[in-house]
């Protein structure tokens, strides 16, 4: 078969190739055996015995570089990095990592699952002792980073302040807040982005790049209880000193490294893994900053090179030797500040985005390092995210100003092209000739225009599988393939699950906020002006986070929510005023209950119209998490 890798050749074999092999088992204690972990009513959660099949040779089904990526994430067990620093990696998307202290030991991204973070501290205990938890640091604020801390320390033990939660500034508002917005859109896409639905195997799911996939377990939030606020910032935890640099706009808005001094070890979050990361995730984000990205690198080469033998991450195995990790960190720096200057470069040449990622390569020493491919994140798609962060989406062409929508374009475009089965005729020839991405353009207008056509359906399908099984992005791949199975299976909805503990971290701002981006704009504007006051009462006792008293006035007018703390402007009187504790109200955003039932089992009282109350209720959207992708 033809491979489609979006950005560049595979290195040749040689001691990188070997070295990352050697790395990746380096220090290996005991595996989980076997490697399957279940929740409390016996639901599977993760199964890493799974992914057996990729000590074969490389099928034709997949791109060899990929193959190989997969092969060494997908190792997992406990490992030792140094004496006293200890990681379980492939038990989830994320590592996982223990420090050791004098009498216990700090956990460091307690992964994104309860129920896979339980397994990896037993597995830890089991092989280094009984330790108790004495802290816990969350890197960054992605869930992969926190989700499962309540499977490895009970929040009482935080709250008490005798297992200090330590995160950057600003990480509980983006870890409650990232997808508070879009959260349907991007949760239906995720699924998509790590093949939750595609079968393990050499034709289906082999990784994405940064890990297997995600756990699907239970996912809770402790808040944290100290902040790092500067970088140069130290804290002694259990002995342990760490030095932390903040680097907020890189891989997470909320991020930072931390050096141990006395070991000699780097922990780079997620700023430097064995892969190129995303500028823009195909899930949806906002476009992150890969100049920024590169300045940070530059600084922890600045604060820490020097003090390092070890660098490791939350993904990924480790890098041992200051020479090695000092150029592994120098080669990361590089290729981001590459791919922005070249980017903006091409942009002021006047190339479009498409055409930047057409064009855009790594010099030849990048070109050699395996960690600077597209894994994760291809050249491809973030050259274009680089274009889209300065000059959005219009490329300038004043034809493509105001374009017909995909579905009424693609009606136009099929009727000039001689008709659905024209088309389908044309585009088998494309196929046939390994023109893949011809087949997949054209035959998208059909499925658009016509959605039912099957002969359209089963080669789009076809080529979506071709193109999926030579991607070596391994979210390419599995885009690829769950779209050729939503073709051939129908669509099939991503489930959610609920995370009340993210729920309770939102702010009251928040809240509301995710309220107004789900009002029904042309039914609100019909109902005419409302003016809603919500009195949230604290729980008793008060404790210090988003649960105290808070006042809001909600406006509703022309069809947009404002909300504003305290009382109306002007002291307009409200319609209706609701009062009820911040725990009914995460209740009923969680769907745990809804506002009529807490209203009539007292939960949460009502002074006023009621049927304005009853009104707002009616304007609200349920997202749609069902939605197709292909064939809309």
């Amino acid at each position: 078969m033809t491979h489609t890798s979006q950005d560049h050749d595979s290195p040749a074999d040689g001691p990188d190739d070997a070295e990352d092999f050697a790395d990746a088992a380096r220090g290996f204690i005991a595996r989980l055996e076997p490697g399957a972990v279940h929740d409390a009513t016996g639901r599977l959660v993760w199964d890493a015995d799974a992914y057996a099949f990729l000590e074969e040779d490389c099928p034709p089904t997949a791109h060899p570089s990929l193959w190989r990526q997969s092969r060494l994430v997908a190792r997992q067990g406990l490992f030792e990095v140094v004496p006293g620093v200890y990681q379980v990696r492939g038990l989830d998307l994320s590592n996982i990592t223990f420090i050791e202290g004098r009498h216990g030991v700090i956990v460091v991204d307690p992964l994104i699952s309860t129920e896979v973070a339980a397994a990896a501290l037993c597995l830890y205990r089991t092989h280094r002792g009984e330790r108790p938890v004495t802290g816990v640091v969350y890197t960054h604020c992605h869930v992969d980073h926190f989700g499962g801390v309540r499977g490895i320390v009970d929040p009482a033990e935080a709250a008490s302040g005798r297992v200090p939660v330590i995160a950057p500034a600003g990480f509980l508002e983006h870890a409650a807040g990232e997808n508070v917005m879009t959260g349907p859109a991007m949760g239906r896409r995720s699924g998509y982005m790590y093949g939750a639905a595609l079968p393990k195997g050499p034709a289906g799911q082999i990784g994405c790049g940064l890990g297997q996939t995600t756990s699907l377990g239970g996912i809770s939030l402790i808040a944290p209880t100290l902040d790092v606020t500067a970088t140069g910032q130290t804290e002694t935890v259990d002995g342990v000193r760490l030095v932390f640099q903040l680097t907020p706009g890189t891989e997470a808005p909320a991020e930072m490294n931390f050096h141990l001094p006395d070991l000699r070890v780097l922990c780079v979050a997620e700023n430097a893994c064995h892969t190129l990361h995303n500028v823009l995730t195909l899930r949806g984000a906002l476009v992150r900053d890969p100049s920024a990205w590169a300045r940070y690198l530059t600084e922890t080469l600045a604060l820490f090179a020097d003090d390092t033998d070890v660098v490791f991450a939350s993904h990924h195995w480790p890098t041992w030797g200051q020479d090695r990790a000092v150029r592994f960190l120098e080669e990361q720096r590089d290729a981001y500040a590459y791919l922005h200057d070249q980017c903006v470069r091409l942009i002021n040449a006047g190339r479009t985005g498409a055409e930047i990622a057409e064009e855009l390569r790594y010099p030849p020493a990048l070109e050699r390092a395996w960690h600077v491919r597209g894994y994760y994140g291809s050249l491809s798609h973030n050259a274009k995210a680089v274009y889209q962060r300065y000059m959005g989406w219009f490329d300038g062409n004043p034809a493509h100003l105001w374009q017909h929508p995909p579905r009424e374009g693609a009606e136009r475009y099929v009727a000039f092209m001689g008709g659905a089965d024209a088309v389908v005729d044309k585009a088998r020839a494309s196929f046939e000739a390994g023109d893949l991405r011809w087949t997949a353009e054209v035959l998208s207008h059909v499925l658009l225009a016509r959605p039912e056509h099957a002969a359209a359906r089963a080669l789009q399908a076809s080529a979506f599988e071709q193109l999926g099984h030579g991607a070596e992005c391994g979210p390419w791949r599995n885009f690829y393939l769950m779209g050729a199975m939503e073709l051939r299976e129908g669509v099939r909805g991503t489930p959610s699950r609920g995370a009340p503990d993210i729920i309770a971290a939102l702010t009251v701002e928040q809240i509301f906020r995710s309220m107004a981006v789900r009002i029904n704009g042309p039914r609100a504007a019909a109902a005419g002006r409302m003016l809603l006051r919500w009195e949230i009462t604290a729980p008793e006792p008060a404790p210090e986070s988003p649960g105290m008293a808070e006042t809001w006035t909600v406006l509703l007018s022309n069809g947009a929510l404002t909300p504003m703390r305290g009382g109306a402007p002007r002291g307009e009187d409200p319609d209706v005023t609701l009062r009820l504790p911040r725990t009914v109200l995460d209740a009923v955003m969680s769907r745990a209950t809804t506002l009529a039932d807490a209203i009539a089992r007292g939960d949460a009282t009502v002074e006023g119209d009621v049927r304005t109350l009853l009104t707002f209720g009616s304007l609200t959207d349920r997202p749609d998490t069902r939605f197709p992708i292909v064939t809309r």
